[in-house]
């Protein structure tokens, strides 16, 4: 199909609906084809698993303790002694219905 400049600006969204069927649209000015409105193609947001295997690593005691860290969020403010309190012993996790 082709349109002139002024039957595009006009009625812009009844091309576009056509366009998204499929359909080919060219734009002409005095004629002369100037622009060409075809569908976009879908966006792939996906990304595939295990992509990026074998670029990452974790340490295994990547979650251990730290004294030095530690001591700079619990050093008491007035100079006193330094007091760390022990590893939280809860599980993580949802709690059982009773029933």
């Amino acid at each position: 199909m082709e349109v002139n400049v002024h039957e595009a600006k006009t009625h812009l969204s009844r091309l576009l609906r056509r366009v998204a069927a499929g359909e080919e649209i060219t734009i002409s000015r005095a004629g002369t084809p100037v622009a060409r409105l075809i569908a976009a193609p879908p966006i792939n947001t996906s990304r595939p698993m295990g992509m990026d295997r074998g670029k990452i690593w974790i340490s295994d005691d990547f979650d251990a303790r730290d004294p030095e860290l530690e001591a700079l969020f619990y050093a008491p403010l007035d100079g006193g002694p330094l007091v760390i309190p022990p590893p939280s012993e809860k599980k993580q996790g949802r709690k059982k219905k009773k029933t």
